[in-house]
């Protein structure tokens, strides 16, 4: 099998990926595309070849694509700057030679009334792949779990209510772990060409039932509150998070924008993320794992955060 190229592959989704495909003894055949390569000394360690690459500097990520045959381009942070990085990318992989190109899209895009503000990226993004002439893999991850419980949680027990303008919206929150898992599948696999893969957990769940959970596992009395999109974006102005997005701006250990994440729980709310399929455990052979077990795994943080 031909070398494998990942971008971003200093970033969680990447280093899991990463670590996958080493755990199944291809780290000889890893290009590990990186704006900074000291970050990624261990994996160089184990074997894998690090390469400088840079979205913004298309002629660096020609150079480092060069003799991949498979890409997994994994999704950049800026929302609502994507495309212009992901076109620079998918052009540097045709001018690399690459022949299948796996992407870590986003449930919900196919429909255009979908509000959430990611879907524009994605959608644009796929469309991008598919005119470039190249094999290719959507993967439309749902929503992290972790960064609901494990970034988001703490302020949940330190408050003692979960706000949010998703109202009653149901999703199937996954875990970003089975997520990676499903692209090394696909990139260590065959027959996976031109397909598109819903990966979700495995039930729908709206944040209510979420938050019963969250008081259940950790025996904090927990409140659901939801909210409409204005105060919503009130919440957010007085945590000083930016409406559009800062790059590497983390505030609360947040790195989102308030656009994106209004955007987004309208979505919920409105039911263009109520999506939950079989891809994972086609993928893996195994069933995705669920929230209340990512919320029993973190308990004794979430406890902590509660005071």
């Amino acid at each position: 099998m031909g070398k494998i190229v990942i971008t971003g592959a200093s970033g969680q989704y990447g280093r899991l990926a990463t670590q996958g495909l080493i755990e199944r003894g291809r780290a000889a055949d890893l290009i590990l595309m990186t704006r900074t390569p000291a970050k990624l000394a261990d994996m160089a360690a184990l074997g894998c070849e690090v390469r400088y690459g840079d979205y913004d500097e298309p002629a660096s990520m020609v150079t480092a694509m060069a003799g991949a045959e498979r890409l997994l381009l994994i999704s950049g942070t800026r929302v609502g700057a994507r495309v212009a990085q992901h076109q620079a990318a998918i052009d540097a992989a045709v001018k690399a030679g690459v022949a299948h190109v796996v992407y870590t899209s986003f449930i919900g895009i196919d429909d255009p009334a979908n509000p959430a503000e990611v879907r524009h990226d994605h959608i644009e993004t796929e469309r991008l792949i598919r005119a470039s002439g190249l094999a290719f893999t959507f993967l439309r991850d749902a929503h992290y779990a972790d960064a609901m419980i494990v970034m988001a949680g703490p302020g949940v027990m330190a408050t003692r209510q979960w706000v949010s303008n998703a109202g009653q919206g149901k999703e199937a929150m996954v875990w970003r772990e089975d997520c990676a898992a499903c692209a090394v599948a696909v990139l260590d696999g065959q027959g996976h060409e031109n397909r598109t893969y819903d990966i979700t957990g495995p039930e729908l769940q709206d944040f209510a039932e979420v938050t019963a959970l969250m008081a259940e596992i950790t025996g904090v009395p927990l409140e659901y509150v939801p909210v409409d999109d204005a105060a919503q974006y009130a919440i957010f102005d007085a945590m000083g998070i930016p409406r559009r997005p800062v790059d590497d701006q983390y505030v609360s250990g947040i790195p989102w924008n308030s656009d994106d994440m209004v955007t987004f729980g309208q979505a919920i709310r409105e039911g263009f993320l109520e999506i939950c399929s079989g891809d994972v455990e086609r993928l893996l052979g195994r069933p995705p794992r669920s929230v209340r077990q990512i919320i029993e795994d973190n308990a004794a943080m979430l406890k902590g955060a509660a005071g």
